[in-house]
């Protein structure tokens, strides 16, 4: 059966060993006493105690779990295939069902809904700390799409109260069509 907590707390527990320690790792990610919810809210809280800002984000970024990558990363391909510039690519229906937006010369990554099922029974976070993970899910999509790095702002979460999530894409470099 496919548990996403257990997953979840290992991609946590590796992401904290890779810049820490195991036993810092064990100590924030591992908790069998709490159900869901609370794990996320406590992890996140423990994570925030123990680390800086910086690397409190990094650490966020590579728990992304890369659930449907593939799909999603043959989805932008296809978008690519059939565009010159950012702002075509965005502006396909394809594009724009899938909650890219261009506006201003900037790139944006929209969902009218949290998709993390991790965050299912979890009302509301206090911070934007679980959220990092799906900057770094976007990060390395976008990075595999454009040839080039990328940049991702995690600008709205409909888990600390807003309408919807929002992410920035910053390409840093030329984004091969």
């Amino acid at each position: 059966m496919f548990d996403i907590r257990k997953i979840q707390e290992q991609v946590i527990f590796n992401a904290i060993k890779t810049e820490s320690d195991e036993n810092t790792a064990k100590t924030i990610a591992i908790n069998h006493q709490e159900d869901n919810p609370t794990w996320v809210k406590n992890t996140m809280k423990r994570l925030e105690e123990c680390f800086s800002a910086p690397l409190l984000k990094k650490i966020r970024m590579n728990c992304q779990c890369g659930y449907g990558m593939g799909e999603k990363l043959a989805l932008l391909k296809n978008l690519m295939a059939s565009s010159t510039n950012l702002e075509e690519f965005a502006s396909q229906e394809k594009a724009k069902a899938a909650g890219l937006s261009y506006h201003n010369g900037e790139l944006y990554l929209m969902f009218p809904f949290c998709p993390c099922p991790m965050l299912a029974e979890v009302d509301k976070l206090e911070t934007d700390t679980w959220c990092q993970c799906t900057t770094g899910y976007s990060k390395v999509l976008f990075e595999k799409a454009f040839s080039c790095q990328v940049d991702v702002e995690l600008l709205k979460s409909v888990k600390m109260g807003d309408d919807f999530c929002l992410m920035k894409i910053i390409p840093k470099g030329t984004v091969r069509f």
